[in-house]
């Protein structure tokens, strides 16, 4: 027979050890069945894009279909201004330069219009014919910051060669202008320009209009130093 003492201390090793040993096993167990998450789907993946796409093209405001709707009206009269520089003597540089305003704005005025279309929105459509522009939508896609008068647009159509060239450059920069004016805007108001393509489209112009006319600033300024007769 083992001591009194000893075999209370063997009692209390064989039960110390087999909690451990239940304690391991429960955690080995455990390990081995927790279930895993099932990976999405490529359809679920999918709907779960598109309803995000689709929440996202709500979250619009007034501000921005006021923007792209009248920035259709205002980029349609720089084509206008831009279909003159081959019929109306225009210098190489000058008709460079119209070829790619006209470029960049057809481009920008098919996004606008596929924006507006998308959100359900009026989408003005465009019509030109030689001088004649005619803008089908809401009355303020043609009064927007900068925009030609008719008197101007008649003064630059009967502009040729160098004196094209000048106001080609001159109404041109006042044009600009008044796109970025408009960008200012949008972006000075509560809650707009959040959509990312207004935002891209605007920050795009901003840009590209100010390079230009800072570029036309200085082609106007090396006409004056060339003299009358170059």
């Amino acid at each position: 027979m083992m001591p009194k003492g000893m075999n209370l201390v063997s009692s209390r090793w064989s039960i110390t050890l087999l909690l451990a040993t239940v304690a391991c096993g429960g955690a080995g167990t455990g390990a081995e069945t927790a279930p895993q998450p099932a990976a999405a789907s490529t359809a679920q993946l999918e709907a779960l894009y598109r309803a995000r796409t689709d929440s996202a093209r709500m979250r619009f405001t007034e501000a921005d279909v006021r923007f792209m709707t009248g920035m259709i009206g205002h980029h349609a009269q720089a084509l206008v201004m831009s279909d003159l520089a081959p019929t109306h003597g225009a210098s190489h540089a000058i008709e460079t330069l119209a070829a790619r305003i006209i470029n960049a704005q057809q481009d920008e005025i098919a996004t606008m219009q596929q924006w507006l279309r998308d959100r359900g929105q009026p989408v003005p459509e465009v019509h030109i014919t030689g001088m004649t522009m005619t803008v089908h939508g809401p009355e303020y896609a043609m009064h927007m910051s900068g925009m030609l008068t008719p008197e101007q647009m008649q003064e630059l159509d009967q502009a040729m060669g160098r004196e094209f060239d000048r106001k080609f450059l001159t109404l041109m920069i006042q044009h600009h202008r008044g796109a970025v004016t408009m960008v200012h805007e949008l972006f000075a108001t509560d809650g707009a320009a959040q959509d990312d393509v207004v935002f891209k489209l605007a920050s795009d112009i901003q840009v590209d209009q100010t390079t230009e006319v800072a570029r036309m600033e200085l082609m106007l300024e090396e006409m004056k130093n060339a003299g009358p007769g170059s």
